[in-house]
């Protein structure tokens, strides 16, 4: 037998990371902090010993897959701006309006396939309105994102103080701040027209998105562990009058 190269080695302990992550995610929703190297295990259908070579204790396979799930976190604010082709789902149409595709690029091609055809708008939605879905969709997809979130409104009080602050920033970067954007250029008009021309304050603006994730992520439970985000996150938006 050809013995694998260095490439291949490292293309597998990849695949192998993703996936005991994805598993650790998906065991968090259900056990929270009381999660097992035997829990992850067993859901990613992998031998303890195997999990165990990758991550000797929960606390560095957490900080890991909240990293992780941070490389991903600010995809549902990005929007592409060129027109669409016919395979291009996701795009921004012709005239300008935001459009995302419904289904998150996760790994689970079946369940992306399954979901391609429905598309949330800004035109439809709301700019804000239509980012909330988008963000509540890809939830519905990547566990990971959903514990991010989540762990972010409580401080990341689940890991040391070391781990924790550092975290905090990049999330308060990458995730708030884009956010906080978001809602000023969504809410600026209606704002001006409340308040007679006051815009909102940048620090407001910081604390409106903390509060509105926080929203997010209560709302979300529910229909999260019923295995129904997906077709409740417009009714979600619309509760939350976003």
């Amino acid at each position: 037998m050809t013995p694998r190269t260095k490439e291949q080695n490292e293309e597998i302990r990849l695949r192998r990371l993703a996936q005991i992550r994805k598993a650790a995610a998906d065991v968090f929703l259900n056990k929270g902090p009381l999660l097992e190297i035997r829990d992850v295990a067993a859901q990613a259908g992998l031998g303890y010993g195997t999990v165990y070579h990758y991550y000797s204790n929960k606390g560095d396979l957490l900080h890991d897959l909240l990293w992780d799930a941070l490389d991903r976190a600010g995809e549902w604010l990005e929007v592409p701006m060129e027109a669409p082709h016919d395979s291009d789902a996701g795009m921004a149409p012709a005239d300008g309006h935001f459009c995302w595709a419904a289904a998150a690029d996760t790994g689970n091609s079946a369940a992306a396939g399954s979901r391609s055809g429905s598309r949330v708008t800004a035109a439809e939605l709301g700019p804000v309105a239509a980012a909330g879905v988008r963000l509540l969709q890809l939830w519905a997809e990547d566990h990971a994102l959903y514990l991010l979130h989540k762990l972010a409104g409580e401080g990341f009080a689940a890991l040391p103080e070391g781990r924790s602050i550092p975290l905090l920033a990049a999330f308060r970067r990458e995730v708030l701040t884009p956010l906080a954007a978001l809602l000023r250029s969504g809410h600026a008009a209606d704002g001006a027209a409340a308040s007679g021309g006051n815009a909102a304050e940048p620090q407001d603006l910081l604390q409106h998105a903390e509060m509105l994730l926080a929203a997010l992520v209560g709302c979300a439970s529910l229909s999260l562990r019923r295995g129904k985000l997906h077709e409740e996150a417009r009714d979600i938006a619309r509760l939350l009058k976003l």
